[in-house]
């Protein structure tokens, strides 16, 4: 993915004789975010841009030429699953399917299996082995602390056969029982609510500021725009508190899986 924008900045930093430091000290922001925008991991929200044009003196370049927010899902998403790993708090909202840091191997198979969208079967054992990594971010017992919201179609929804759903269920079951993920089921019986336009995960860091990023169909989108964010984790929260309690998930993705098993 190119990063003409991350190279520029950091061209006029270098011309300005200023250290990541200075200049984040100059704009208000942390040197880690500008490390994060010079690599071409992070954008800038339309403020810190404004800031970065004042400290540098680019009259109003760096605000004005923003990379584009919709991007295809593979070069966005790359930015998104680098953040995750760095992540102290992750909070996932899925619509249709399991999260991919909590996919089990038949699952993934089954999502990224060929036909589903025109990859060859070398390109699919690739984005397999990638969504299998993305999991090992859980293999420390304590962070991030990951929260996650699941819309009961994700439970009823059948991906790959019925012995694929009830392992991957028994999965997250796992998970939920040994504290290390916090699940909680969205059922159907709330009706509509905010979060039905598709998947969110919101992710926090110790020394950066929060993003957020969703997907639709073929386009992904990373915000970090602070008022935008805080407007997203304020929706997560009122829809986490519709929600199932956690053991009343946990017992329903139980008896799902169950169910699942029964057919094999």
């Amino acid at each position: 993915m190119s990063n003409v924008y991350g190279e520029w900045l950091k061209a006029q930093r270098e011309a300005a004789d200023l250290t990541q430091q200075e200049l984040a000290d100059i704009a208000f922001m942390t040197r880690s975010h500008i490390a994060h925008i010079e690599a071409g991991r992070r954008t800038p929200s339309k403020e810190d841009a404004k800031r970065l044009d004042r400290a540098l003196g680019t009259g109003d370049v760096l605000s004005s030429f923003l990379p584009q927010e919709d991007v295809a899902v593979a070069d966005c998403f790359e930015t998104a699953r680098q953040l995750e790993q760095q992540a102290t708090v992750i909070q996932e909202f899925a619509l249709s399917l399991v999260p991919g840091i909590l996919q089990t191997e038949g699952y993934a198979r089954a999502v990224l299996r060929p036909g589903a969208t025109p990859r060859s079967e070398e390109e699919c054992d690739r984005l397999l082995v990638t969504r299998l990594e993305r999991g090992q971010v859980l293999s420390n017992p304590v962070t991030p602390l990951v929260c996650v919201l699941l819309d009961e179609a994700v439970l009823r929804r059948h991906v790959g056969n019925h012995k694929i759903m009830s392992e991957q269920l028994n999965h997250i079951v796992r998970m939920a029982e040994s504290e290390r993920v916090r699940v909680h089921v969205l059922p159907f019986g709330v009706g509509y609510h905010q979060l039905l336009q598709g998947m969110l995960s919101l992710m926090t860091f110790d020394d950066q500021p929060p993003v957020a990023y969703g997907e639709g169909v073929l386009m992904g989108r990373l915000h970090d725009s602070p008022a935008l964010v805080e407007t997203m984790q304020r929706t997560y929260t009122l829809a986490l508190g519709d929600a199932l309690p956690r053991k009343e998930s946990v017992a329903l993705l139980k008896a799902t899986a169950k169910d699942y098993g029964q057919h094999d």
